[in-house]
């Protein structure tokens, strides 16, 4: 799924929650990927925020239904990321390599880690999962490093 051409109401939301993530990881910024001096605030860890955008329509027909999504997180994204998560609902749009514009109701997970390979891994494989379960062309990962506090 891609982020192109979301409706407004569905930007809004999307920007509201993804502010509402944000706000609590607020202070300096951390060091930049080319190695700036930046660093996180005191009382504040550098960690890596992926978003993950899950588009429901199936392009056989039909869509992943609450049960079908809610056995994929339980099964896949939890236990890869026990330490939590977050699940939004959105709606969303994007066009496809056959052209066609897909509008779509949608699941985006927000999850907050230290940046690793395991954890690199672990989201590989919960996307590579869920396209092949559900048939889709793409999942959508947005990655932004972070300064947090617990």
């Amino acid at each position: 799924m891609k982020t192109t051409g979301i409706p407004s109401l569905a930007r809004t939301a999307l920007a509201a929650a993804l502010v509402a993530v944000a706000l609590a990881g607020c202070g300096a910024l951390p060091p930049s990927a080319s190695g700036g001096a930046k660093a996180c605030a005191s009382g504040f860890e550098p960690f890596e925020r992926d978003t993950l955008f899950f588009g429901r329509a199936i392009p056989s027909g039909g869509q992943v239904s609450d049960a079908e999504w809610t056995a994929f997180l339980d099964a896949t994204v939890t236990p890869a990321f026990p330490q939590g998560l977050t699940v939004i609902d959105a709606a969303g749009q994007w066009r496809g390599v056959s052209g066609e514009v897909v509008r779509e109701r949608s699941k985006l997970v927000v999850l907050l880690h230290s940046r690793s390979e395991k954890d690199d891994a672990a989201i590989a494989t919960i996307v590579g999962t869920y396209r092949q379960r559900f048939a889709q062309e793409a999942v959508l990962q947005e990655r932004q490093a972070v300064c947090v506090r617990f």
